[in-house]
């Protein structure tokens, strides 16, 4: 039955996502927010989806956790591709770092461009933190949230990778508090997998991590605060608890969405 409900539901997703695609190319005219507003939409009918097929749902706990004024960062944990697509629901107007190659794909790439989505070119090294920066300033301004993943990409469940130096960067150069989001999605949406399972993602905002840290002390904290309530929801949800290698990883470049 997981099977083919899964089938059923990547048929269903790739048509209708296709569909949308090349059928709403008439909102690249729209005001930028307006444009967001159709997003948000084609968001929902995903969820729809998710519900009807797979008879997958969500629950969110922590609303109170979100500043009600001004930016912030989100660092999200990231264990499949499920919460990118539920972004534009669970926050009002985020921008999302991400590798600037996505904005070359096309279609997809001129409505994140349109939405003003902030590239890092990662091959730049020393250069990528830069821009980085420079585009949160111009998000910040205009009072959205900046999401990160800090692990740098999709990390399966019960996997560790390290945590990347780039929300540190971001909370220092910008003066504003952090708000981790931990979840369980992996559990029954996994990295990469064909497969889809029935049941109810949790999603938690943390309380936020306000401005004053050192770069060090920052990045302990969330990292021990993240880690720790996403595998509390991994737990809960039957899966296993993130195992953490005994021997350091080595940092790598600013985090991006994959």
């Amino acid at each position: 039955m997981t099977a083919a409900r899964s089938l059923l539901f990547n048929i269903a997703f790739f048509t209708w996502t296709t569909v949308c695609c090349f059928g709403l190319l008439w909102m690249l005219l729209l005001p930028r927010r307006q444009m967001v507003h159709v997003v948000e939409w084609y968001m929902s009918t995903i969820h729809f989806l998710e519900r009807t097929i797979l008879g997958l749902d969500y629950e969110v706990r922590g609303q109170e956790n979100l500043p009600r004024e001004g930016s912030y960062v989100l660092a999200a944990k990231h264990q499949s591709a499920w919460e990118t697509m539920k972004l534009h629901l669970l926050l009002d107007d985020p921008a999302v770092i991400l590798k600037r190659e996505l904005l070359w794909v096309p279609i997809w790439g001129w409505y994140a461009a349109k939405a003003k989505m902030i590239s890092v070119d990662r091959g730049a090294r020393g250069r990528a933190i830069a821009s980085m920066v420079e585009g949160a300033r111009s998000v910040k301004a205009e009072g959205r949230p900046i999401v990160i993943f800090p692990q740098g990409t999709r990390t399966a469940v019960g996997r560790y990778l390290p945590y990347r130096v780039g929300v540190a960067v971001l909370y220092k150069e910008l003066n504003i508090p952090i708000v981790p989001m931990a979840l369980n999605s992996g559990i029954y949406w996994g990295r990469r997998s064909f497969r889809k399972h029935a049941g109810r993602i949790v999603v938690e905002f943390l309380p936020p991590i306000q401005p004053g840290l050192s770069r060090d002390a920052v990045m302990a904290e969330l990292e021990s605060r993240l880690e720790a309530a996403s595998d509390r929801l991994v737990v809960e949800a039957g899966g296993p608890p993130t195992v953490k290698p005994s021997r350091p990883l080595p940092n790598g470049a600013p985090a991006a969405v994959p």
